[in-house]
């Protein structure tokens, strides 16, 4: 009957609707603070997330603060002999800008092409240094990715505790409004399906 199909297409396009509507809040898992032995300041999005790492640390919430090491673009530019010293040195500068001591911080050794990659790399570094909890510091709608990478490349032996920046502009009730924003939800959308189906695809640098 044409009504049964009308009704139908109708709840369809509603739960469409909500599904759209809160999958930017879906995305941000943001846990609650404590002291942790260490901050994690995960590349990309400079100076917002040093910055808010810095703020943590000057708060006491972990005595060092880590850095993961990315391969790009240093080595695409090394190859055009452009010197580049790493986004992680500049990252250190901010921090070191933010008032933490450069004594406290660490740069993991491993290179880094990925999510991937950074979760193993501080699996690694809190396993040698028997960290029983890291704070990473992301952006917000990076949180439920890095919580399910975690989950499935990391040991039970340490939690982390996943914090986005204070000034982090990403609207999770309105996300459709900022090109930004968009692009964002729809490239961690996708990424999480890759970590749900084993991760059939590369993942691209964080």
């Amino acid at each position: 009957m044409p009504w049964i199909f009308a009704i139908v297409l109708l709840l369809a396009i509603a739960v469409n609707l909500v599904l759209f509507l809160t999958v930017g809040r879906w995305l941000v898992v943001e846990d609650p603070i404590e002291k942790a032995n260490a901050i994690v300041v995960l590349s990309g999005r400079i100076p917002m997330r040093a910055l808010e790492a810095a703020r943590l640390y000057q708060a006491g919430w972990a005595p060092q603060v880590w850095l993961t090491h990315p391969n790009e673009p240093t080595a695409s530019l090394a190859a055009i002999d452009i010197d580049d010293p790493g986004e992680d040195a500049l990252t250190a500068r901010v921090l070191q800008h933010g008032g933490v001591s450069p004594s406290d911080i660490h740069t993991l050794t491993p290179p880094i092409s990925n999510t991937v990659d950074e979760v193993r790399a501080i699996a690694a570094e809190a396993e040698k240094q028997h960290a029983t909890i890291v704070i990473v510091v992301t952006t917000k709608a990076h949180t439920r990715r890095i919580h399910a990478l975690w989950k499935k490349y990391a040991s039970g032996r340490t939690r982390i505790i996943v914090h986005p920046p204070a000034d982090d502009p990403f609207d999770p009730m309105h996300w459709w409004r900022s090109t930004t924003d968009v692009l964002d939800v729809v490239r961690e959308v996708l990424g999480l399906f890759n970590v749900w189906t084993g991760l059939p695809l590369r993942p691209a640098h964080p």
